[in-house]
């Protein structure tokens, strides 16, 4: 059974256990897998604090046990004041608590004879003659030596990769309970475009209702840099108290992460059996943000190829994607387009189940052929051509990143 131990060998070492790492370690739970030993940092500063994921599905999926949210309806609010509400059928938006997410994978990896859980400090790995070797720092302070075959590493990356255009998606969110029925639990607003726009990037509230009276409601910036706590905080305040004209409220709880939008290419292989995954393996779509979907497709990919006694990480996301969003972020960066007027338009233009498949990089060319001509289409065009020719350069150092929930 999975359970606290020292173990140290295995096929399979997964580091780190938020969404990517439990992904993984959850599509290898059976007794067809190989082995596996989940590391996982201990309760402290290195063990994330709860987050939240989101993310679009159709149907009933294996993971709806720990959904404490869904939506059938989205809402854009465009900076005009004018606002568009669509139903994607058959796709549902999603969300997920990741104390929720980690409390169904650990109990399904407690029943699989092949996976054991190590509550451990990772720090160094490296190539050894047939694997790759985990040093970390177990229980009571002992150092482990952890051989596998295969280690995959979800750890947020130390520097982001040279890259030609660098925003970050950063944000503050709180959930709140309000005095009076404010919220319809029918509609989540992905975009709303009536806050203030800062000079550079776009901005935009968020608002997942979970009640009448409760919701999470963020307030999110595309930018070069995150701001401090109490900018978020101000800007918080201001949307609930101007736009969404909350009236009295509480905050239960906050959370507040930084994400790369970057046409860098995140290396999915640091040694001859050492993977990247997650974020740090580039599953974060750059031009929106969303990860989780990815994540799961990624994982799936893995599995199925350890299953088959091979192992490769594929792209999280396609060559067009990656192509159309390198243009986006420029775009975006440079100001030839206008954040809002972009986000707002897609929704208003294009069929709604159309235009989640497509941010969720599931489209036919022909499909976004037809998405792109619903965008400005010449300074989309003009950025296209000039791209070839910027160099991609190193990342200054700053902030970390981590797992955001879109």
């Amino acid at each position: 059974m999975s359970r606290d131990t020292a173990a140290t060998a295995a096929d399979v070492v997964i580091i780190g256990a938020g969404a990517a790492g439990l992904s993984l370690a959850h599509r290898l739970a059976s007794p067809a897998a190989p082995t596996v030993t989940l590391v996982e940092p201990p309760d402290g500063p290195l063990r994330p604090a709860e987050r939240t994921w989101c993310y679009w599905d159709r149907g009933a999926g294996e993971l709806d046990e720990a959904v404490s949210a869904s939506w059938s309806r989205l809402r854009v609010h465009g900076a005009d004041g004018r606002s568009v509400t669509v139903d994607p059928a058959p796709l549902t938006y999603r969300m997920l608590r990741s104390a929720d997410f980690e409390r169904l994978v650990h109990t399904r990896l407690a029943r699989s004879p092949n996976v054991t859980v190590l509550r451990a400090t990772a720090h160094t790995v490296r190539d050894t003659a047939g694997g790759a070797e985990v040093r970390c720092t177990g229980p009571g302070g002992r150092t482990l030596a952890l051989r596998a075959r295969h280690v995959f590493d979800s750890r947020p990356p130390r520097a982001l990769p040279p890259a030609r255009t660098r925003l970050l998606q950063h944000f503050r969110g709180w959930f709140v309970r309000t005095a009076t029925d404010r919220f319809d639990p029918a509609v989540a607003d992905l975009m709303d475009f009536r806050v203030p726009q800062p000079r550079h990037g776009l901005a935009f509230g968020y608002v997942l209702p979970l009640a009448p009276d409760r919701a999470l409601v963020e307030y999110t910036q595309f930018s070069r840099t995150p701001l401090t706590t109490e900018a978020y905080e101000a800007a918080l305040a201001g949307y609930c108290r101007d736009v969404l004209r909350l009236g009295a409220y509480t905050v239960e709880s906050a959370e507040q992460g930084v994400i790369p939008m970057t046409d860098g290419r995140f290396p999915r292989r640091t040694g001859a059996a050492v993977f990247r995954i997650g974020t740090a393996g580039g599953a974060s779509r750059p031009a929106t943000g969303y990860t989780f979907a990815a994540v799961q497709r990624q994982s799936r990919a893995i599995a199925a190829a350890l299953r088959a006694g091979r192992a490769a990480v594929p792209p999280p996301h396609g060559r067009r994607a990656a192509a159309m969003d390198a243009v986006l972020l420029r775009a975006l960066d440079t100001g030839r387009i206008d954040g809002p007027e972009f986000f707002t338009g897609l929704f208003r233009r294009v069929p709604p189940e159309r235009l989640l498949r497509f941010l969720d990089g599931g489209t036919s060319p022909a499909e976004e052929w037809g998405v792109g001509l619903r965008t400005p289409v010449g300074p989309m065009l003009r950025t296209a051509l000039e791209l070839p020719f910027l160099p991609r350069r190193p990342a200054p150092a700053g902030p970390p990143t981590g797992e955001k929930h879109r």
